[in-house]
């Protein structure tokens, strides 16, 4: 069996993701990958065969989007070219991580896909926005990758299509220990801004990950840390809580961990509103921005009461399962539609 896997490489939660399931999926056929994007941090240990730039998400330094690199990036000739040259006719499973041109490429060609993450949780009205929906940004969520079938993650089954985030099996067999230190992932924060607002609470210790730095460098009560995957889950097993965004990798295995943990959403992302809205039922502070109040938010937070912890409900092995038993039931259901529409009688599958 052959298996297109198409991987968002906007941000690093969508390739941890991958590097975690495609063992999984290689349990049932080669898998192939198509890796669109071009804002990814991680070294991409994955099958790739098919690669474009994509629709990438840029940010500013003062955490929101960099509008402007965004639209220089964007090609929508290319894109239409790219997906019209996708053969994902020849895979016997297509599996879309809400990516626009093989959502195109299968609409073109007629070919079935699933919808496989945690935008795919969207798709349900009962999974939590926040108190002010934004119309374009449900827009995009439901229809920037449309695909015939949906499986969502999140951090609850607000229904039944939706199962437990996929943790990495490190997290998982981790043992958790309290350092002292706190890790901080900002990537819509420039370095020096976020170095110039901890320096202010020389109290505690902070250990940021920098799309920047080559190296561990140390400055004050600050140790800065160069993007590595391996080095991250360190230090999140081994740290007193976690400062990052309200994307949805992160945010999920720190609840698992048990760690205290503050979100500060993407200005202008609509989808980690909608996980900000979903992490205040954890006990999770939400930030709206970095300002003159945020040496005394940390300071509540590292004196509040510890988060609720995230219990999984569905293994990794049992939730590919059902991505490769839906997978294999729309191909089928389309075959025999084709079939029919050529003329010939119905097949009888049972």
């Amino acid at each position: 069996m052959k298996i297109f896997y198409a991987v968002q490489a906007t941000g690093n939660g969508h390739i941890a993701r991958a590097m975690e399931l495609v063992p999984h999926l290689q349990q049932y056929g080669e898998v192939d990958i198509f890796l669109s994007g071009s804002n990814s941090n991680l070294p991409v240990s994955l099958p790739v065969k098919y690669k474009s730039s994509g629709v990438s998400l840029f940010y500013g330094n003062r955490g929101g989007l960099d509008y402007v690199k965004m639209l220089k990036n964007l090609s929508p000739f290319k894109t239409l070219t790219t997906a019209r040259d996708l053969p994902v006719e020849k895979y016997d499973i297509v599996l879309n991580d809400f990516e626009c041109i093989t959502s195109l490429a299968c609409k073109f060609k007629n070919v079935p896909s699933v919808n496989f993450g945690h935008q795919a949780s969207f798709m349900s009205d009962l999974t939590p926005r926040p108190a002010k929906k934004d119309l374009i940004g449900e827009c995009i969520l439901k229809n920037y990758a449309n695909a015939s079938k949906y499986i969502g993650l999140h951090f609850e089954q607000y229904d039944d299509f939706i199962y437990s985030p996929i943790i990495k099996e490190k997290i998982l067999q981790a043992d958790p220990s309290d350092q002292g230190y706190i890790t901080v992932y900002l990537s819509h924060y420039s370095d020096e801004f976020v170095i110039s607002r901890l320096k202010k609470i020389p109290d505690l210790q902070f250990e940021v990950f920098s799309k920047k730095v080559k190296c561990k460098t140390v400055n004050g009560n600050i140790t800065l840390l160069p993007i590595d995957n391996d080095a991250f889950v360190k230090s999140m097993v081994h740290a007193t809580g976690v400062i990052t965004g309200a994307g949805f990798e992160t945010p999920a295995e720190a609840l698992v961990l048990g760690k205290k943990l503050m979100c500060l959403p993407i200005k202008g992302q609509y989808e980690q509103l909608c996980n900000a809205a979903a992490l205040r039922k954890f006990n999770v502070p939400v930030l709206n921005t970095i300002d003159d109040n945020f040496t005394r938010e940390v300071n509540n937070w590292m004196n509040a009461e510890t988060v609720s912890k995230l219990v999984i409900s569905h293994s990794t092995e049992s939730i590919v399962s059902k991505v490769v038993e839906t997978g294999l039931s729309i191909r089928k259901e389309a075959y025999i539609q084709d079939y029919t529409y050529a003329g010939f009688p119905s097949l009888n599958y049972e």
